[in-house]
């Protein structure tokens, strides 16, 4: 089993006033050599947006990026006419693929809403772009691994152009449970959204994040009420 810890004070960070951004991997003005990507694990941007603020319309291609609100409405829209809200407990997954322009606002125009952007580099270029977005329960993922992304349209959760699972957990303290990955070859970048946990025997705080490779499972062990995320991603792509 091979590890590497990313402490949530050794993020790259990025203060614009509307928007405040944390990165574990180099983004924009953040630029870690060390810190790249882990395997298609491309992006994991932390970020809080002021009320009546939020990005403007933007294009991207050939990508795969999940967003998920963790406080807060999103309002999405987007060249093809799409428009909607993505609430706490919502997962919603754009395949850019052939490219597509979008905007991503603060649907509230006093509260803060704090989102997970992730990107993760597709298996396959210039597909048809596409949207998926589901809501999930709170209570499937209490002292369980919640699947809400997968590479299947007919498995649980959203589906992408990747063989990579997501799963959320909301642990009580105490608590341990073994996961088991999907994949050979596939490695698991641990976030902790709250809380304390032991993930693989390393100890991991707030916004911590590890990611474990070379192994087929390892113990999550929540020594406070925790709330995980675990992204499986291919190490080589």
């Amino acid at each position: 089993m091979q590890t590497v810890l990313h402490t949530a004070d050794s993020r790259g960070h990025a203060n614009h006033g509307w928007l405040n951004s944390h990165h574990s991997f180099s983004f924009a003005g953040y630029h870690n050599p060390a810190r790249m990507h882990f395997g298609a694990l491309r992006v994991l941007n932390d970020d809080t947006v002021a009320g009546g603020m939020g990005f403007g319309t933007h294009p991207h291609d050939n990508m795969e990026i999940i967003s998920i609100p963790l406080s807060g409405t999103l309002e999405h829209q987007d060249n093809a006419g799409n428009h909607g809200l993505i609430r706490s407990g919502d997962v919603q997954m754009m395949s850019a693929g052939t490219g597509i322009a979008h905007s991503e606002k603060n649907h509230s125009s006093s509260e803060q809403v704090k989102f997970l952007q992730i990107w993760i580099i597709p298996n396959k270029r210039s597909v048809t772009p596409r949207y998926d977005q589901q809501s999930f329960r709170a209570e499937d993922r209490h002292n369980q691994f919640q699947q809400v992304l997968s590479p299947s349209p007919t498995d649980a959760g959203v589906w992408i152009q990747q063989d990579a699972w997501f799963h959320l957990a909301d642990f009580d303290a105490g608590h341990a449970a073994q996961y088991e990955l999907k994949k050979a070859g596939n490695g698991v970048f641990v976030f902790v959204l709250e809380g304390q946990a032991t993930v693989a025997g390393q100890p991991l705080d707030r916004r911590d994040g590890l990611g474990i490779w070379e192994t087929d499972q390892f113990t999550v062990q929540a020594t406070a009420a925790t709330r995980l995320l675990l992204m499986e991603v291919p190490m080589q792509f």
